[in-house]
């Protein structure tokens, strides 16, 4: 059996300026990065703005688990199928972070059938997006730190620096660090910490900037630091905003792809669900509902993170409007959340089953509460028992949900029809009527409670004595009716990732509150989550390397 890798290097690829064609782009709209990538021109993207919008499905998943879901095997099959059946469909991914590449969770290609190619390109480097971020990131902080050495005009308090470098890698050791060691010429002496550039304020405003102007806007308003008298200082305070707004000129335009069966595929933007809000690019999501009829597009990890923030932040924040979601389980992943351990999964256990579909319960009632139709997915493994299909099909349907196999990893487009069809039907049958979970006017408490309490089901929400500190700066300053970005462990419904199943009756514990006023959102920190992962004692790095003809091996 040929691995995922092998499989997209076996590929034979259209040129992009083909796949653009179907879907009316012409070659003057289209800024070239070698022959099987390119971005989008922010011409095309202003004048597509009069055309009508595609429907728009979400694809999300049950809490993921090491048996694996295949949330983006199953978005990529998914467009390749509405292929198949001839419709007009675009699938908007979010990019790769090296991180995960060389961690332990690989990249963000989708697998088997379904993949986004070049998958190679994609995974490392690619268009040079998160670069572009990660540098308009330490320009911020180089002029801060510059800014407290050449005399400290805007008496920026070094204790109150909140403003944190970045770089796109799992690296434990930059969490906490102190800078302005040396002579007196290095800089002032004092703490300071790195985070993913996935989590970067600069990567969250990138994701919901809807153009040019919106993003300096943004990017302006960042809060990096506070002064010895309390008050915020910001990006623009430090004359830093056009400079960064450069440095993101061309990260800001979408990037076209396509799938091993050439739908095209829109991948822009990057932020991790479990410590950012987890979507893809309100610009890439928006210029495909004006080039398809159909938009595929993913949120990061299950829906108590990606879904819920996709919803209550994205959506809220750019008037977008889901017409369906699709959710994706693997009987592994719920005989997993039923206690069976992982070297046992391949055997028929519908006890652990029965255990363990709570899990997706909850993900279903999660869905609902947002009012959009719902179809559940089985990603098909071949250990799969008939019986246990069946068990999982009718628990969809007494919940009100339509129910559909996903075989795309074996079978491309082809294992997706059956999926494809069910949305089909859903979106001709049943209305969408979205509406967020909490209205702007709640408290920045109200909102993390209501979150806590009817996504997660926690019947209690605790807070530090700093957390509890800034939330009472934060709304003073005005900024107490932004949406609240939580950040938690993706391994479970609570804040403690050994917690499988449907937790109930525990405590969520938040831990850490800032407020990120360009991205236009408050970040709560909860449990033990981590801004800067890190790797583990056996990373993927390991198992990856390149041959003399330049051919990469041990991807996934």
């Amino acid at each position: 059996m040929k691995s995922d890798i092998e499989i997209a290097q076996s590929a034979e690829l259209m040129h992009i300026r083909d796949v653009a064609a179907s879907l009316d782009i012409g070659e003057d709209d289209l800024e070239f990065y070698g022959k099987y990538k390119a971005k989008l021109s922010d011409e095309l993207i202003e004048r597509v703005q009069s055309n009508p919008d595609g429907k728009l499905i979400l694809v999300t998943a049950i809490n993921p688990t090491p048996a694996g879901e295949g949330k983006t095997t199953t978005s990529v099959g998914l467009g390749e199928a509405f292929g198949k059946l001839g419709k007009k469909a675009v699938i908007a991914l979010r990019e790769p972070s090296l991180g995960p590449c060389f961690g332990i969770k690989g990249g963000a290609a989708g697998g088997g059938y379904a993949q986004v190619v070049p998958m190679e390109d994609l995974n490392l480097h690619f268009t040079g997006d998160f670069h572009a971020i990660t540098s308009a990131n330490n320009l911020l902080a180089a002029l801060l730190d510059n800014h407290i050495q050449q005399g400290n005009e805007l008496g920026i308090d070094p204790r109150q620096v909140t403003w944190k470098r970045c770089m796109d890698m799992n690296d434990r050791v930059l969490r906490n660090i102190v800078v302005g060691l040396g002579s007196k010429m290095d800089g002032m002496v004092r703490e300071d910490h790195f985070v993913i550039t996935v989590a970067s304020e600069i990567m969250a405003i990138l994701c919901l900037a809807n153009d040019m102007k919106d993003l300096k806007r943004r990017l302006g308003n960042i809060i990096v630091a506070y002064s010895f008298d309390g008050k915020p200082v910001t990006a623009n305070d430090l004359k830093a905003t056009g400079a960064m707004a450069a440095l993101l000129k061309d990260a800001l335009k979408p990037n076209l792809i396509q799938t091993l069966e050439h739908t095209p595929a829109i991948v822009h933007g990057g932020p991790f669900a479990n410590i950012a809000h987890g979507c893809n690019s309100v610009r890439a999501t928006k210029t495909a509902l004006k080039l398809a009829d159909y938009v595929v597009t993913e949120a990061g990890f299950g829906a108590d993170l990606g879904a819920e923030k996709f919803f209550d932040i994205k959506c809220r924040k750019a008037g977008l409007v889901p017409d369906a979601v699709v959710l994706v389980a693997t009987i592994r992943a719920l005989k997993y959340n039923g206690g069976v351990a992982k070297e046992n999964l391949s055997e028929e256990n519908l006890e652990a089953l029965a255990r363990g579909i709570v899990n997706l319960e909850k993900h279903i009632e999660n869905l609902q509460k947002y009012k959009v139709p719902v179809v559940v997915t089985l990603n098909s493994f071949v250990t799969d028992s008939a019986a246990e299909t069946a068990y999982v099909e009718k628990f969809c349907k007494d919940h009100d949900c339509e129910f559909a196999l996903s075989e795309v990893w074996e079978k491309g487009g082809e294992g997706g029809i059956e999926l494809a069809n069910k949305v089909l039907h859903t979106l001709e049958t049943k209305e969408s009527h979205f509406a967020p979970l909490y209205k702007d006017e709640l408290s920045i408490k109200e909102k993390i409670e209501t979150v806590a309490k009817e996504i997660y089901g926690a019947s209690a929400v605790t807070y530090s004595p700093a957390a509890e500190k800034e939330i009472a700066r934060i709304t003073e300053l005005g900024f107490g009716n932004f949406p609240v970005c939580m950040a938690k462990t993706q391994y479970s419904l609570s804040d403690d990732p050994k917690k499988l199943g449907r937790p109930e009756n525990f405590t969520m514990n938040v831990r850490e509150i800032y407020v990120s006023a360009g991205a236009e959102f408050v970040v709560a920190i909860n449990g033990s989550i981590m801004t800067m992962p890190g790797l583990s004692k056996n990373p993927a790095a390991y198992g990856i390397d390149v041959s003399d003809d330049g051919t990469i091996t041990g991807l996934f």
